[in-house]
């Protein structure tokens, strides 16, 4: 007798853990309808929910989601434990055609590398959503390493400001904050002095 295991679909595993970590409903008030693929360098792949040490996720990674070609999107990136309660922007990416990142508009440049603030684990969230036409911007760059305008990043204002709607894709991992010798480590180590 042949027995075969259910396939439990990639969004319902994502909504479960987005649940479990509270982000629904913190974060979110909508379940996203699709998983973003992110992948670190040194083949870190996230999966939701997974833990990962900072040191290994410093640099900017390849994402990935279901797009119409023929669309715009907008990326964020967002930590959600940074005291007092508040999200902190880490990466901000508008009038992305499809899904290729690199052809987008960068707001905020990636910048995953600061302190340790409040708790030892901080939940990262990535957030894409469908723009309705190619956006004009009115946002000044923030360069990396510009931490004063990432403190005061309200997604939903966002959001509200562009009609960007609900994030139709999600995906999101914990970074804890422990230095390890990995193979990032040591030039981490010294662009953080």
């Amino acid at each position: 007798m042949l027995v075969s295991c259910p396939i439990v679909s990639p969004v319902k595993k994502l909504v479960a853990e987005l649940k479990k970590h509270h982000i629904i409903p913190k974060l979110l008030v909508c379940k996203p309808t699709e998983v973003i693929t992110v992948l670190y360098p040194c083949d870190i792949v996230i999966t939701p929910g997974i833990t990962v040490v900072i040191t290994e996720v410093v640099n900017q990674p390849i994402i990935r989601f279901k797009a119409d070609l023929e669309r715009f999107y907008t990326l964020m990136m967002i930590d959600l434990d940074v005291p007092p309660n508040s999200e902190w922007l880490i990466w901000l990416v508008g009038n992305i055609p499809g899904c290729d990142v690199a052809l987008g508009q960068t707001l905020a440049a990636y910048h995953n590398r600061r302190s340790m603030e409040g708790k030892s684990i901080h939940r990262i969230v990535f957030l894409a959503y469908k723009q309705y036409l190619e956006l004009d911007f009115d946002e000044i760059l923030i360069p990396e390493g510009d931490n004063t305008r990432r403190t005061k990043f309200n997604c939903h204002r966002f959001a509200r400001k562009y009609a960007l709607g609900n994030p139709i894709a999600v995906n999101f991992y914990q970074a804890e904050w422990e230095w390890r010798w990995t193979p990032q480590f040591m030039s981490v180590e010294h662009e953080i002095e």
